[in-house]
């Protein structure tokens, strides 16, 4: 009776409760998704149509949770403090993990090492623009202008730092020019301004740049991709106009804390890349003129590696400062 009785015990033992079952599969419980950018912007739009096509993969909600700050180092903050269990994940962007480590005398993370890269989800091109009555046609035109008068052409952003900024910074550089810098709070402000004639350009994101272009409000001179873009094919390549240095895309991807589990990146990874190619989410991304990222972690981490030199160059070279 004894012998039997332990022979059960063992047997009980072995038998893994459903509910403890239910508690190692992953994800038994909502996801936080942390946007470091504000409600309403690309950033956030983008964070909840991935997120929304993830849930449906993964079978739980994920939550947008929006901490906007500090050119978005609040927010990608927040994702390095989180809890390496898949629970806290967030959509890590261009400026915080390739810029910011450059222009900000302190970061509280580590972009290299406090950080998982689990999945780039776009990159998207710039587009130089100017006014419809502005007298430059082309980008040599600028050079020109810009050499017979150093400091007096300016150039609007939507803020220190960004890739508005970093763009035209990297053009002065290459172009050997010296402009003036006018960043505004928005993108969409500094367009506003450049329509009015308070400044002569800006590089801003395809997007946002081609209805004003379509309108007939702006004129574009060029584009920052390596290649011309199917949805506007008129627009040259700052390549094509003698400035292949001047090569920007702007990207952001899905991003969590270190210490993640090769287990639990491989099946967010292969979450994200099924949610990347359903029909709406593809064509929001494609529709905006923006490539689909996609890939492995690998790739997505090699990118921000490579991204985070050539950045803290131009930086250094112009020498920015945060406000």
């Amino acid at each position: 009776m004894q012998r039997r009785e332990l022979l059960q015990a063992a047997s009980s033992a072995l038998v893994v409760p459903a509910w403890a079952q239910a508690q190692d599969k992953f994800p038994s419980k909502p996801i936080t998704w942390v946007c470091p950018y504000a409600a309403g912007g690309n950033a956030d739009s983008r964070s909840r149509q991935v997120a929304k096509a993830m849930t449906t993969v993964l079978g739980q909600p994920i939550i947008i949770d929006n901490k906007a700050g500090a050119g978005g180092n609040i927010g990608t903050e927040a994702i390095a403090r989180g809890k390496p269990d898949g629970y806290t994940l967030g959509m890590g962007n261009f400026a915080p993990l390739a810029v910011n480590q450059a222009l900000f005398k302190k970061l509280n993370f580590d972009p290299q090492n406090d950080l998982t890269p689990i999945c780039l989800i776009e990159r998207g091109p710039l587009i130089l623009m100017v006014r419809n009555d502005s007298p430059y046609k082309t980008v040599k035109d600028i050079v020109a202008a810009a050499k017979a008068a150093p400091g007096k052409l300016s150039y609007a952003s939507g803020g220190i730092g960004g890739s508005h900024h970093l763009s035209g910074a990297l053009f002065e550089n290459a172009a050997g020019i010296d402009m003036i810098h006018a960043p505004y709070k928005s993108g969409s402000a500094g367009a506003t301004d450049l329509m009015g004639g308070q400044v002569h350009m800006m590089f801003e994101q395809m997007y946002t740049a081609m209805p004003s272009i379509k309108a007939g409000r702006l004129r574009a001179l060029a584009i920052t991709s390596k290649n011309r873009s199917p949805l506007a094919p008129d627009i040259p390549t700052m390549a094509e106009q003698g400035f292949p240095a001047v090569e920007v895309m702007n990207w952001q991807g899905l991003i969590g804390p270190k210490g993640l589990s090769a287990d639990l990146i491989k099946q967010l990874n292969a979450a994200c890349n099924k949610a990347l190619q359903d029909p709406e989410v593809k064509e929001k991304i494609l529709s905006q003129g923006n490539e689909v990222g996609g890939g492995t972690p690998e790739q997505f981490a090699a990118l921000i590696k490579a991204e985070a030199p050539r950045w803290a160059k131009v930086v250094r070279d112009a020498k920015i400062e945060p406000e």
